[in-house]
């Protein structure tokens, strides 16, 4: 055979459910290599554990130890010196980034940045963009959002002075459905133009794995005179972005899920050049946002930094940030998200495929006679990335991922019922997803 992962058709007369067509796969996967990038956990007899839970938490970069290492050594031997003569000098650390991660988002390097975490980045930006104003107070955001994304806005419409209950409006899935539905969205919107400040959204939602219509909602949200800003968290490293061309006024992202930068790791912010060139626009303020011609002669007034930088508050932490260069690195050269998401889109479908073929997913009808498990996830491949979201049929997922751990199977749950696999294109096989389905089937 001549196909690659990359090139494969996706229908199923041509998979075939044999363990010896997903090695295949791997033989002709050019980036099969990059498993070998990242440390990945071990079962009792030393063989390598099958990891699904790159949606949680990724791998680590075999570098990020590395470079974490020079980090320590330049500060033992330089001190304060480290700022501007250590061999990647502190001082402008977090410039090296914004260039890989534009890349990964869809951005120019000026609209990124990659500072703090997700939440405090999440109010960085409502501080500037929900900016309630006579009747246009109403800010739009999905039933069924990550907590934190939840407790964040709640509190901070909270601040306000406004009722969260009646200034937040859900859209919600149909009764019987997990899935949101584009038109519901847009019709939500239509119906409060006229009071609508911001609309705030998951790109790929956490529980579901579904993607939502990012251009089209954001196009919407501008068209009622809205702001429209983007949680990334399960998105950035995941499927393909591109939030200049889509005009989305802002977004915010966490980096140790699919790009691998470690727990509590820095996140990142864009904020589209429009924005960016506004000094005018309110904002909180801190010394690293500040311009940085004038950064160090302490001046009393604040003068932000053009673009997605003038929104930083402190200096950037160095130990922090070492892993996601080495990340943001592999990314590079693994080809970007054209390559990861070729290799991503085959890789799911077959996970799909094989679940289907065993008998563990299908249709209502055979679901009901002999079938534990109901993929979630939207079937379209276009309206995913890479994870699957499993609906337990009868039993309790928590026990169900107990089960599967003990037997070399990583994955993790949301309850009640739901178990999430995000077969990786880093550092996930096909024999891995091969393996999966019959751990999952069995």
């Amino acid at each position: 055979m001549s196909t690659t992962p990359a090139t494969l058709d996706l229908s199923a007369k041509d998979l075939d459910p044999s363990r010896d067509f997903a090695r295949h796969l791997d033989s002709i996967d050019s980036l099969v290599g990059f498993r070998d990038r990242f440390a990945c956990p071990v079962d009792r007899d030393g063989s390598r554990i099958a990891y699904f839970a790159g949606n949680s938490l990724g791998l680590m970069p075999l570098d990020a130890r590395r470079l974490v290492n020079e980090e320590l050594d330049d500060w033992a031997s330089m001190a304060v010196e480290g700022h501007l003569s250590s061999r990647r000098p502190w001082l402008p650390y977090h410039e090296s980034l914004s260039a890989p991660g534009a890349r990964l988002v869809g951005a120019t390097p000026d609209e990124v940045v990659m500072m703090n975490t997700l939440t405090v980045n999440l109010h960085l930006m409502m501080v500037s963009f929900y900016r309630p104003s006579g009747r246009r107070r109403l800010l739009l955001m999905e039933e069924g959002a990550f907590p934190s994304d939840r407790y964040a806005i709640e509190s901070h419409v909270s601040s306000r002075g406004l009722d969260p209950a009646t200034t937040i409006v859900r859209v919600a899935p149909h009764k019987g459905e997990s899935l949101l539905r584009l038109e519901d969205t847009l019709a939500a919107i239509e119906r409060h133009a006229d009071e609508l400040a911001l609309v705030l959204m998951g790109g790929v939602g956490f529980v579901t794995g579904q993607r939502l219509e990012m251009p089209e909602i954001t196009g919407a949200a501008q068209r009622a005179g809205a702001i429209c800003g983007w949680d990334l968290a399960h998105a950035v490293g995941n499927i393909p972005l591109s939030l200049h061309d889509w005009n989305a006024d802002f977004a915010v992202w966490c980096s140790y899920k699919y790009l691998n930068s470690g727990p509590g790791a820095v996140a990142g912010a864009f904020v589209h050049e429009r924005h960016g060139a506004n000094a005018a626009l309110p904002r909180y303020a801190g010394w690293w946002g500040n311009d940085p011609a004038t950064r160090f002669r302490m001046e009393p007034q604040f003068v932000p930094r053009a673009g997605a930088h003038g929104w930083q508050l402190s200096n950037p932490p160095i130990l922090s940030m070492a892993p996601l260069i080495a990340s943001l690195a592999i990314f590079d050269e693994a080809g970007g998200m054209t390559a990861l998401r070729s290799k991503s889109r085959v890789l799911t479908a077959y996970l799909e495929f094989l679940l289907r073929e065993r008998g563990a997913s299908g249709d209502a009808a055979s679901r009901a006679s002999r079938a534990p498990i109901e993929v979630v996830t939207p079937a379209d491949v276009e309206s995913r990335g890479c994870q699957l979201s499993l609906r337990v049929r009868g039993a309790d997922a928590a026990s169900r991922q107990r089960e599967l751990a003990e037997r070399g199977f990583w994955l993790d749950h949301r309850p009640p019922d739901v178990l999430r696999a995000a077969p990786t294109p880093l550092y996930n096989s096909f024999d891995e997803v091969w393996r999966l389905a019959e751990a999952l089937a069995g």
